[in-house]
């Protein structure tokens, strides 16, 4: 079985995990444990609609060494969950970068025509 990469996201917060495909989502859910200080049942994973199921395996949820590498990890979905409740989803989107000051710009068509 080979590894499986994700993103795991909430609000602002991203982190990234590896597991192999083997593993259940129930021991994926308890590594997240130790680093959200939630129990397993306090929470839900969610890749795009599909909730993953806990007794399932990463692979029998479609985690897969094909559909999550590590150059392009699968996008999951941390949802806090009070009883039956789950919270909305939110995501906050990653913040773009400012641009480019012009003396840090290429300027190759500058540098074409004073060749010429």
């Amino acid at each position: 079985m080979q590894n499986v990469f994700m993103s795991i996201r909430r609000q602002k917060t991203t982190f990234f995990l590896d597991m192999k495909e083997s593993v259940q989502v129930l021991e994926l859910k308890k590594v997240i444990q130790g680093i959200i200080k939630l129990s397993p049942d306090s929470f839900s994973l969610f890749e795009g609609e599909k909730l993953l199921e806990e007794k399932l395996s990463l692979a029998d949820n479609g985690l897969t060494q094909h559909s999550a590498k590590a150059q392009n990890p699968a996008q999951l979905k941390l949802v806090y969950r009070d009883g039956d409740v789950l919270e909305q989803v939110q995501i906050t989107d990653y913040s773009a970068p400012p641009e480019l000051p012009d003396v840090m710009k290429s300027h190759e068509g500058n540098e074409v025509a004073a060749q010429q």
